[in-house]
């Protein structure tokens, strides 16, 4: 198959990579001169294990490319990706179109023989059908049809899940785009992977559905923790004993300082507008939003706590600042509500991680960066472990002690035991929901 991949962000890069990974030729486009010869330098401009390997892998092999004419790669394509960015919109929550739309005008207008329009990017409900309104207006009398096929790729993890995916999901409404879209998809299909066949409808909500109940998972277990923190409970237990019921299952009921990233501060946010639009309040997915916001304020205060309720002039190590693991992103991550508040009240802030410096020195003014966690805990009042980066796991705890000018741990990943992390020196230790 040909195929031309529109946007070369997070979600386009890796789908067109592991697509000529499957022996599909891939050219991606992208509107940024620099970023599009950086990548024909073979240079990936976000951080994603195995990615640049697998990249260099099928240039060489001559099944990907990149380039600025968005033209020359529809032309001939049998299938053409939508990967632009849908951000929220400004005011009221919605998911920002303008690029998908924009897409979709030059797609059409690009066109030179029957394409499949697979919208990749996460979308609104009924906005499939808007695209094929879009394509329609500049493709003449060119045939075309629309297919919408949402991602679900966990950053730090993204190579695996587009390669050994839990599911498949494809909207198409024609016998021709499905043959299309299974060829597309061959490679899957022949290991047995399961690949879905909705309407456009169903696949653009299956996407917000699933995002807005991973999103509650996590939001329910830090209320639970809340609760665990007042009563005695231990939320790690707790979490252990409800996961292993097989109707609820044990992901996403790790207790912390709530989700960020790319997609579920988004797509909550847009379900939500969604549901205002046609009259059907989401009160679940709207009290998520709200309680994950709360979240955080609780864990500043947590931090506040452990400085004696005295922020100022007090020196606080910050291990991690993505919003996960794994990946230099730092969209809508904990740390950019929780840092910013630690400078504001007069703290002194030095931050570690292993890939954020490059977006965080400009989203988080007025901390010191230091390459590593026992040089920003020299003479430190507080440490504060704040994304569960592999680095931080395995601490020397007693020479972190010795360091510190007050020895005291705000664990909001709750990657420690209380009585190691007291065995080693620490005055003090505070974990989430424990």
């Amino acid at each position: 198959m040909k195929i031309a991949m529109i946007g070369t962000g997070y979600v386009g890069l890796v789908s067109g990579v592991c697509f000529s990974d499957f022996g599909h030729d891939v050219v991606c486009v992208d509107k940024d001169p620099a970023k599009v010869e950086k990548l024909r330098r073979g240079e990936v401009p976000i951080y994603e294990p195995g990615l640049e390997q697998l990249m260099a892998k099928n240039v060489a092999a001559g099944r990907l490319s990149f380039t600025l004419d968005l033209a020359e790669a529809v032309a001939g394509a049998d299938a053409v990706f939508i990967a632009v960015g849908t951000p929220t919109r400004r005011g009221d929550g919605h998911a920002d179109l303008r690029y998908v739309m924009a897409a979709a005008e030059e797609i059409g207008a690009a066109l030179t023989g029957y394409a499949v329009i697979v919208t990749k990017s996460t979308v609104p409900v009924g906005t499939n059908r808007k695209v094929a309104e879009a394509v329609a207006r500049s493709s003449g009398q060119t045939p075309f049809d629309v297919a919408s096929n949402p991602e679900f790729l966990r950053e730090g993890a993204a190579i695996d899940d587009f390669m050994r995916p839990d599911r498949v999901v494809v909207g198409v409404e024609s016998e021709r785009a499905r043959k299309v879209m299974e060829a597309v998809y061959r490679p899957l299909s022949l290991r047995e992977f399961p690949v879905v066949y909705t309407n456009l409808e169903s696949a653009e909500m299956i996407k917000y559905a699933a995002n807005a109940f991973l999103a509650t998972k996590i939001t329910f277990i830090n209320e639970i923790a809340a609760l665990c923190e007042r009563v005695g409970a231990d939320v790690k237990a707790v979490s252990k004993g409800i996961g292993m019921d097989g109707r609820i299952g044990a992901k996403f009921l790790h207790a912390g300082p709530g989700y960020g990233g790319s997609c579920f501060p988004k797509d909550t946010k847009a379900l939500a507008r969604i549901g205002q639009e046609h009259a059907v309040p989401m009160q679940i997915t709207e009290t998520v939003i709200r309680v994950n916001d709360e979240i955080k304020h609780r864990m500043i205060a947590k931090i506040e706590d452990l400085c004696d309720g005295v922020l100022r002039d007090k020196t606080v190590a910050v291990l991690g600042v993505t919003f996960k693991p794994n990946t230099d992103d730092m969209r809508d991550a904990p740390a950019l509500t929780i840092v910013p508040a630690l400078v504001g009240a007069g703290a002194k802030v030095r931050v570690v991680d292993p890939q954020g410096r490059h977006e965080g020195e400009a989203l988080l003014p007025g901390v010191k960066w230091v390459d590593g966690p026992y040089g920003a805990a020299q003479g430190a009042d507080l440490v504060v472990i704040l994304t569960e980066w592999n680095e931080f796991r395995a601490l020397d705890l007693g020479k972190l002690a010795r360091k510190m000018a007050q020895p005291r741990m705000a664990d909001l990943r709750n990657i420690y035991d209380r009585d190691e992390v007291l065995a080693a020196g620490f005055d003090r230790y505070e974990g989430v929901g424990r």
